[in-house]
């Protein structure tokens, strides 16, 4: 009894033909995916350049018919709402808030993860329940501590609350775990402390996750409104995100000057966002997270 050999030469083919298919679709799905996530820039830019009458006319334009440039000055022109110092007061925040979380919660990252001492294990089981107590719960406790200290409208206020971060914490705690040992084994019997190990060799190999982290933080500070609303009771200590709520009132909504507002106010997050990427993904990569 003979049997015909199947023709295997058939097969790469097949191989290669799928794949073809497969990412194709998946350049497809990218690519829609990509242009739902830059529907809300253009919309912002569109509307940024319009007059009030076209944002909210009838008839639905793409493009304006005039464009009006002149709507991004005429924040920094209104007197009202200090717009330039808003922006100062948000860079100001967002950047010591970031120095000081990736400072405060890298040491106890590291020390969780490197220095064996007795209460490890609880003091970051009780890290992780900060992670389940409600913003909502310590937020008064947190706004009558400020204002017995005199903090409100200054930038302690503003930046010292919100200096730890049980999730960050969490986060370099789980790449410190994945951080080679000989490093830090060779830095000891060099006679480098903990501080000397992590400030002279842990840092200087670990760039590309702080500035993951450093990017996730001040876009997280950026943004912060809540707070910022509550403790800047005076217009010199409001952020961006104050100022922008400002222009919207019980009586009237500018809709270009919102929108001319919110698009300068986001230049320094699609800067920070561009210029970290790279790094954004490789750290996050980094953490041991899976799944």
């Amino acid at each position: 009894m003979t049997t015909t050999a199947p023709d295997l030469r058939k097969t790469p083919g097949k191989k290669r033909g799928g794949k073809v298919i497969g990412n194709t679709g998946l350049y497809i799905a990218t690519g829609v995916a990509a242009l739902l996530f830059l529907v809300p820039f253009y919309l912002i830019v569109r509307n940024a350049l319009m007059t009030d009458p076209e944002i909210t006319g009838e008839n639905w334009k793409w493009f304006p018919t005039d464009i009006q440039w002149g709507n991004f000055t005429e924040p920094f022109d209104d007197t009202t709402v200090d717009f330039g110092r808003a922006l100062w007061n948000s860079w100001v925040v967002a950047i010591l808030h970031t120095s000081g979380i990736l400072l405060i919660c890298s040491l106890a990252g590291y020390g969780l993860a490197r220095i064996p001492y007795k209460h490890a294990n609880k003091i970051f089981y009780a890290v992780l329940v900060t992670l389940m107590i409600p913003t909502a719960v310590t937020f008064v406790p947190s706004f009558v501590l400020v204002s017995s200290l005199g903090w409100v409208d200054t930038y302690r206020g503003l930046i010292i609350p919100g200096l730890f971060s049980g999730f960050t914490c969490f986060l370099f705690r789980q790449y410190f775990l994945g951080f080679p040992k000989e490093l830090e084994e060779a830095a000891r019997v060099d006679g480098l402390s903990y501080w000397g190990a992590y400030w002279r060799v842990v840092v200087p190999n670990s760039l590309n996750f702080f500035a993951a982290m450093a990017t996730i933080t001040f876009i997280s500070g950026w943004n912060q409104f809540l707070w910022p609303l509550v403790i800047g009771q005076d217009p010199s200590a409001w952020t961006i995100q104050v100022a922008l709520s400002s222009y919207m009132t019980n009586q009237t909504v500018n809709y270009h000057l919102i929108f001319a507002a919110t698009a300068i106010s986001i230049l320094p997050l699609l800067f920070v966002f561009l210029f970290l990427q790279r790094w954004l993904v490789q750290g996050i990569a980094q953490t041991g997270i899976k799944g």
